[in-house]
């Protein structure tokens, strides 16, 4: 017991939880019977109770202190806590005689079990530990969709720095499972805005490890999820090919369920698939998107790791305007720039006028699509104006017939493209 408290410096009353095995629930639902076998008065306390007990050196009620020197089989003071006469008392009366003789195996037995407790309680994490990450993980996803990249990138390093210090320790295999899904999200969200900034090769290491990540996790929608997302970078960079076939793989993990991943996957495919030209493949996963869509409960619109319908529509427009579909594709930009906020301070608003502005190019409106073109990507602000949306914004620029490509505002606006990121 004394190893246990010095090896992780902890209270003698927690040594005695921990070397048990038990959790703080289990305890106090096993004080909760010891005082009902004892035909006592119901024992009301609670894991919050034992915590100010076991961490913050609160002296527990006279009553209690009986409990637990009986639970533990324990004098006050091997707990760690003052006696009392009566608590004392208890003890010497409940304490169980050694025998006179050990026996060698069940000496070794007990030993080893204890052993076992002690490598468990030291590098288990708490389910409180666990779930402030997940809190803070959340609240980095609500963040994301309207902060600059880099500073999530800094705030998420932050994330996972606390994450990877508790992963980097055994884990039983529920905790290590949780803290890979917290590392694949978090993983993900810096790939996804090292993307936005044009740091492609780390964007892919990155994207690389919240697939790892996400695998040992055991997690089959993450993995799909995790896929889909990687998908973005060859949308956005080439090759389209590996684009589509990313997605490809995160709808057949997600087994036609309903639900965000699905309708992401599909979505994302249509998309890719419509830019290599396959119209009927394009069509088929447009509907199939929109059906899943129905059935699906896709989450708040202000969490980057939901697909709101907003994001459903960016990428129909996406897709339809790849295909020529003009008609389809200003109804989707309209239907996705209606549910954004006024003042939303994210790049999907851009990246919807700049498809306008290709099916402008389209019905043979490119001067006009210039103007709307340059229009949206400066009323971006400065942070935002990363390199994937320079990106999107060349494409407009690549379809302008040879006349208005060379023009001065076009090769003003190919200017300003070439600034770096938040000098435009």
């Amino acid at each position: 017991m004394a190893a246990l408290q010095n090896c992780c410096r902890i209270s003698a009353l927690r040594a005695h939880r921990q070397a048990n095995g038990w959790s703080r629930p289990e305890t106090i639902t096993r004080l909760v019977a010891l005082a009902t076998q004892r035909g006592e008065p119901p024992f009301k306390g609670t894991r919050e109770l034992l915590r100010t007990w076991e961490d913050l050196g609160v002296q527990p009620r006279e009553r209690a202190l009986k409990l637990l020197c009986e639970l533990y089989q324990a004098a006050p003071a091997g707990l760690g806590l003052a006696s009392s006469g009566s608590a004392a008392a208890v003890f010497h009366v409940m304490a169980p005689a050694r025998p006179e003789q050990a026996n060698p195996v069940q000496d070794l037995a007990e030993r080893t079990r204890r052993a076992i407790n002690r490598t468990i309680a030291a590098t288990t994490v708490s389910p409180g530990e666990l779930d402030l990450l997940d809190e803070r993980l959340h609240t980095a996803r609500c963040l994301y969709v309207t902060a600059p990249p880099e500073q999530m990138i800094r705030h998420l390093l932050g994330d996972l720095n606390d994450i990877q210090a508790l992963a980097a320790e055994r884990q039983p295999a529920a905790a290590q499972s949780r803290l890979s899904e917290l590392t694949a999200i978090a993983s993900t969200l810096v790939a996804d805005a090292m993307m936005k900034l044009g740091r492609l090769a780390e964007a892919q290491r990155w994207y690389g490890t919240a697939r790892l990540a996400a695998d040992d996790s055991g997690n089959p929608e993450l993995r799909a999820r995790v896929r889909v997302q990687t998908a973005m970078l060859p949308y956005y960079y080439g090759p389209l090919q590996v684009a589509a076939q990313l997605a490809r793989e995160a709808r057949l993990l997600s087994r036609g369920r309903p639900g965000p991943t699905a309708v992401f996957a599909v979505a994302a495919e249509a998309r890719a698939l419509a830019r290599l030209g396959d119209r009927d493949g394009a069509k088929a996963a447009i509907r199939l998107a929109q059906d899943l869509f129905e059935h699906s409960q896709t989450g708040h619109p202000d969490d980057a790791w939901a697909f709101p319908e907003r994001r459903l529509w960016l990428y129909l427009s996406g897709a339809l305007t790849a295909l020529g579909e003009t008609s389809q594709a200003q109804h989707a930009q309209q239907q996705a720039l209606a549910l954004y906020p006024e003042g939303h301070a994210g790049i999907d608003p851009a990246l919807l006028h700049l498809e306008e502005a290709m099916c402008l190019v389209l019905e043979h409106s490119p001067a006009e699509a210039l103007q709307l073109a340059v229009h949206a990507y400066g009323e971006v602000p400065g942070p935002h104006r990363t390199a994937i949306l320079g990106a999107r914004a060349r494409d407009v620029i690549d379809i302008l017939p040879a006349r208005l490509q060379s023009g001065r505002p076009a090769r003003q606006f190919k200017e300003m493209l070439a600034l770096p990121p938040g000098q435009a």
